[in-house]
């Protein structure tokens, strides 16, 4: 599993494993798919080293992807905080691939001096849960049916970590 930073070639294929855990309706709370052109503002939040977009990629195919991301910019307090988002394409998931991208995620976090990583999850997605427990996250917070999606109201799980 060769993970490297994401480059400009590798937009597409992040889109388009984004707009797969749209259409799942369990992995994040749009719910239209997204295009490269409307992300732009996002990707270009993640030009600065210290807030990465890594990825997966296996005999030249991006299977999966991990951003690294600034929360509350501006508020000087949080600064040592950080939001990761991960994402990885269904053919290629229970191969070890999102453990991977988080697991190097976090060890770039800690070398550029973040202290606090977390994830924020939809209530139904019990997979991701399971896996950031498993990596030694603990919910940090939920936020009771706030999500609606196809008329169901989803809470938001807080996963955080101190690193």
């Amino acid at each position: 599993m060769p993970i490297r930073l994401a480059e400009l070639r590798d937009r597409p294929e992040i889109i388009a494993i984004y707009n797969l855990a749209v259409e799942a309706r369990n992995a994040t709370a749009d719910l239209v798919p997204v295009t490269v052109e409307s992300r732009r503002t996002w990707f270009d939040g993640h030009s600065d080293p210290r807030y990465p977009i890594y990825v997966d990629e296996t005999a030249g195919i991006v299977t999966g992807w991990c951003s690294v991301s600034a929360y509350r910019p501006g508020r000087s307090a949080l600064d040592k905080t950080v939001e990761l988002s991960y994402y990885v394409h269904p053919q290629f998931r229970r191969r070890g691939i999102a453990t991977a991208l988080i697991t190097h995620a976090i060890d770039g976090c800690r070398s550029v001096g973040f202290k606090n990583v977390f994830s924020i999850l939809l209530g139904v997605n019990q997979a991701s849960a399971a896996l950031l427990l498993k990596l030694g996250f603990v919910q940090w917070g939920r936020l009771p049916g706030v999500a609606e999606i196809d008329g169901k109201e989803i809470d938001h799980l807080y996963f955080g970590k101190r690193i």
